[in-house]
Order: C-alpha cells, then sequence, then structure tokens
C-alpha cells in the first residue's frame, strides 16, 4: 500500500536533514504508529504519503515514495484526494467551509460522489465520530477538540484507502480520544482501512497499533513489544513494567492489571497522606462568571479562586469551556457577568500558540520577548534551551515542529514569571522526556509562589504536577478537590498508574517507587 524507498527530506535553507534514508512497508489494513521525539521528523514522514513533501513544503526528496502504484514526486497531492485522507495537527488550516455538516459533504462534492451516497455518508460519520449534536453548528465556534473530530469526519466520507493522522487526540479529553481511536481500529480491522497516526501521548494509541515506526537513532519498524525497548519515550505501563520487571511488556490497563495483582496485594494497607499547599494569598479570584458564544453558553456562574503556590488543573469533555475560562482569568476577554480579581500579571499560553509568533527566527524571538518583559537579555533563550535543547537560534518559527513552536510559545510567557500563569493544552505535541522538563518548571514556578491553572487533557500531566483538579461540564464545576483524590474516583480522568493499582491511591510511576522503597 505504502513504500518508503531510501527517503530522505531536507526543507529550504535547513542545515540537515528532517528524514534520513528511511526504508519501510505499510500493508493495506494496517495499523501503524509513526512515534518519536518532539522534531524527530515524523510529520515530514506522514506528509511524504500524499506528497505535500515535497509538492507543498518544497526542499529535497531523495529516494522514493510510492503509495497505491503512484510515485509522489510525480504524482501531485491532488491525485491521493481519493487514496489518502491526511488530518494535520491544525484541523482549522484544512477546513474550507462555515458548518458541520457542510464540510464532511465537501469532499465528496469535489470528488463528484451521488446526492444519496453523499447523504449516507455523512449520517454514518456523524455518528461514528459522536459528532451528530453539532451538525449544524458554525466551525469557528467549536472547541479545539471538537473541531478535530470534524476534521477526521470530512475525510472519512471520501472513504479513503488509507488514513494518515498527525497527532489525533492531542485536542481529545479522554472518553472522546478513546472513542475516536476505537472507532479508527473498527475501521481497520472491519473495513481494512490503513491507519497511520503519529502521536506523543502513547498511553492512548499503543494497545490499538499493530506496528510501531520508531524515529530515534535510525529507523526502527516492528511490533509495539519488539520497538518500544529501543525508545527513550515509553507510556506509565511500560515504564512501570520496567521498573519492576515485568514481561512480557503489558500495553493495555487490562494487561498492566492482570501482571500487578500480587504488586497490588503486596501494597495493600494505609500509605501515607499527600501533604495539600497551605492556602496563601489567592493569585486570582472569579466570581460568578457566565461567557456564551452567540446562543452558545460557555461558562454559567463560575466560582474559582487560585492561591499562589498552588497548581490548579481544569478538566472536562471538549466545549465544557475551558479555554474560555482561562481566557477569562488571565483578561483576553471580558465575561458577560460575574468578575475576576488579580493582584499581579497573568501570561496565557493559548490553545493555538503559533499566532503569538510573528519575529523572522527563533533569536529574535527570544529577544523580543526579554525586552517586551522587560527580563535579562537571555532569559527567554535559556529557558527554551531548558524545554527543548537543540533549537537554533536561526531557525524560523514556522519550520519547528508543532511541540517546538509550544516550547518556543511557553518560554516567552514564561520567562517574566507572571503572578497567574494560565496554559491551554501545554502538553500538546510534546514528548514525554519535554513534558518532564515542563513540570520541572512549573513545580519551580509554584514553589516560588505563582499561581498556575491548566486547562488540559493530559491526565497523566494532572498526576504529576497538580495539586488541585477541577471538572467542568456544561459550563458549570461538577468536581473540585484535590487532584489525587479527583483522579483516583474518576475512570474518564485517572490517569493509567491509578487505573492499574485502583482502588490504591497511585497516580505516576513514582508513587509506586517510594511505596515499594518504604516496603
Amino acid at each position: 500500500m505504502i513504500d518508503f524507498d531510501r527517503v530522505s527530506v531536507t526543507y529550504p535553507d535547513a542545515t540537515a536533514p528532517t528524514l534520513t534514508d528511511v526504508s519501510l512497508t505499510i500493508g493495506e489494513g494496517e495499523f501503524v504508529l509513526v512515534m518519536g521525539p518532539t522534531g524527530c521528523g515524523k510529520s515530514t514522514l506522514l506528509k511524504c504519503i500524499n506528497g505535500l513533501v515535497p509538492h507543498f513544503t518544497g526542499g529535497h526528496l531523495g529516494g522514493r515514495v510510492v503509495v497505491a502504484g503512484h510515485d509522489t514526486r510525480t504524482s501531485p497531492p491532488r491525485e491521493f484526494a481519493d487514496v489518502i485522507g491526511f488530518v494535520g495537527q491544525d484541523p482549522v488550516t484544512g477546513f474550507v467551509t462555515d458548518t458541520v455538516e457542510d464540510e464532511l459533504a465537501y469532499g465528496m462534492e469535489s470528488l463528484g460522489v451521488a446526492p444519496a451516497t453523499m447523504r449516507r455518508r455523512v449520517e454514518e460519520t456523524l455518528d461514528l465520530l459522536g459528532l451528530y449534536d453539532l451538525r449544524d453548528r458554525p466551525l469557528l465556534t467549536l472547541s479545539g477538540g471538537e473541531q478535530q473530530r470534524v476534521a477526521i469526519a470530512s475525510v472519512l466520507t471520501v472513504h479513503p484507502k488509507a488514513l494518515v493522522l498527525d497527532e489525533p487526540t492531542s485536542a481529545l479529553d479522554p472518553p472522546a480520544a478513546d472513542e475516536v481511536l476505537a472507532a479508527l481500529a473498527r475501521l481497520v480491522h472491519d473495513v481494512g482501512l490503513t491507519v497511520v497516526v503519529s502521536e506523543h501521548r502513547l498511553e492512548r494509541v499503543i494497545h490499538h497499533v499493530d506496528t510501531c515506526v520508531l524515529l530515534e537513532n535510525g529507523v526502527h519498524l516492528g511490533p509495539p513489544r519488539e520497538v518500544l525497548p529501543r525508545a527513550t519515550m515509553a507510556p506509565p505501563v511500560v515504564e512501570l513494567a520496567r521498573s519492576v520487571g515485568w514481561s512480557p511488556i503489558p500495553l493495555s490497563i487490562r494487561e498492566a492489571r492482570r501482571a500487578a495483582t500480587d504488586l497490588r496485594n503486596e501494597l495493600a494497607g494505609p500509605h501515607p497522606q499527600a501533604s495539600h499547599p497551605a492556602p496563601t494569598s489567592p493569585a486570582v479570584v472569579a466570581r460568578g462568571l457566565v461567557a456564551s458564544y452567540g446562543e452558545v453558553p460557555a461558562l454559567r456562574g463560575v466560582d474559582l479562586t487560585v492561591d499562589a503556590g498552588e497548581i490548579a488543573a481544569v478538566m472536562g469533555r471538549n466545549g465544557a469551556g475551558k479555554s474560555t475560562l482561562l481566557s477569562l482569568l488571565a483578561g483576553i476577554t471580558t465575561p458577560t457577568a460575574g468578575s475576576v480579581t488579580m493582584p499581579g500579571r497573568a501570561g496565557l499560553v493559548p490553545a493555538e500558540p503559533g499566532a503569538l509568533l510573528w519575529a523572522e527566527s527563533v533569536g529574535q524571538e527570544c529577544a523580543d520577548a526579554d525586552r517586551d518583559a522587560g527580563v535579562a537579555p537571555g532569559t527567554t533563550r535559556a529557558l527554551l534551551r531548558r524545554l527543548s535543547p537543540g533549537i537554533a537560534n536561526d531557525q524560523h518559527p514556522s519550520d519547528l515542529s508543532e511541540g517546538q513552536r509550544l516550547c518556543l510559545v511557553l518560554a516567552i510567557i514564561l520567562a517574566p514569571a507572571p503572578s497567574l500563569i494560565a496554559l491551554d493544552e501545554p502538553t500538546r505535541g510534546l514528548d514525554y522526556a519535554t513534558k518532564r522538563r515542563l513540570v520541572e518548571i512549573l513545580r519551580s514556578l509554584a514553589a516560588d509562589g505563582h499561581g498556575v491553572v491548566l486547562a488540559t487533557h493530559d491526565v497523566e500531566l494532572v498526576a504529576e504536577v497538580a495539586d488541585r483538579m477541577l471538572v467542568l461540564a456544561d459550563g458549570e464545576i461538577v468536581t473540585e478537590g484535590p487532584a489525587r483524590e479527583v483522579a483516583v474516583s474518576s475512570p474518564g480522568f485517572a490517569p493509567q498508574v491509578a487505573k492499574v493499582f485502583a482502588p490504591l491511591p497511585f497516580l505516576t510511576v513514582s508513587d509506586v517507587r517510594t511505596a515499594l522503597a518504604a516496603r
């Protein structure tokens, strides 16, 4: 179905190739995961499959990519429209209509599909991805996760032979991500669709896939259990297995729970209760916040206080109002009713961080940020180097990977250390190593008295860093409490380790290691 023969890609003005000597074959009806550190070339590999590299991106493509018998160097991307369904990391850039239903129909209209067939496929796909209630909604009023599901649906209606998805669950809440991945797995097994995804949140997808392509210290191809030992990155259940010596390595919660039976019995009993930060002066106080988008309510009378030195995580399904809440707390938008009181200054990293970048180089972005924030020259660059080593000063921000751009914006916002730091999906596109560095920085800021509020779908991040967890639903706070208590009691928002050891109060691999050491 898809063949790479000694493929190398070098972008214009780049000093080194992004991909080097990649050879692999993906068969029909195969579910393939492309994995590797941030910036290793995963998105580039995916764009080679439908000819976006080099026809759209430019640069030099060495070797050959053959898809369904067509060489991508001589066949432009339009010739793959009914063969390859492609969804990039930023779904909004691919929308061409105004409403959900029109977007699902557009690709079929372009290919001349019969109206009766179009109607049937639209209805089937709305149901498949849980979009039926959104069919008449304007695309720009949807949350990021809802837009991502629409983008996936819009390419599925064409009935391509292969589906290529770049970070398909990065903006989805855990239940929605599970639904999308389960739907993709059904398409692979039931109709023989070939699916190729890149994903940093391996815990979501690894148990679904047949084959992994690891881009780290060369190219490694094979079943997940064969490839994962070569990777420096690993989902929590795999890291746990490595720590306690389980073999074979479990890939799913079910496999891990079976392997952990004796360990759960060994660790049963009372455990020290986690300490919670003592209340201090508030970093922000919100009372009775109400907001809406036209006739669509976003927040319904939300009260929230985030103390200095506290890290609060806001979770909830897509469209629950998380991004709206952060925007109000940071003073970017004004509520319809209610008030926000803040003694200091706020910094917001939005869900689409690239919108904050405008300079011609990374070095210029960092220098401008230092000047605008009134901090010492080199402050932003040092923080970026700590978050994502290896980004050159002369690189253009648009040439960075999605995760690298996020690191750049994180450095710009965090460098002046605002009293309130609001982060909207701060781990989107980040590998596990970069997430660990971000956790260290956020803990350091909290220890220095800064308030931090995260809107995220990353339950593993919440387990590592949050003091308090809130769950929004339909614009209201429905659950609030210490992160450990809320996460353990919530099947939908519990991290992997919590699911493996429930009802024991463990959230992370570190928790298990500490408990074993205490025994």
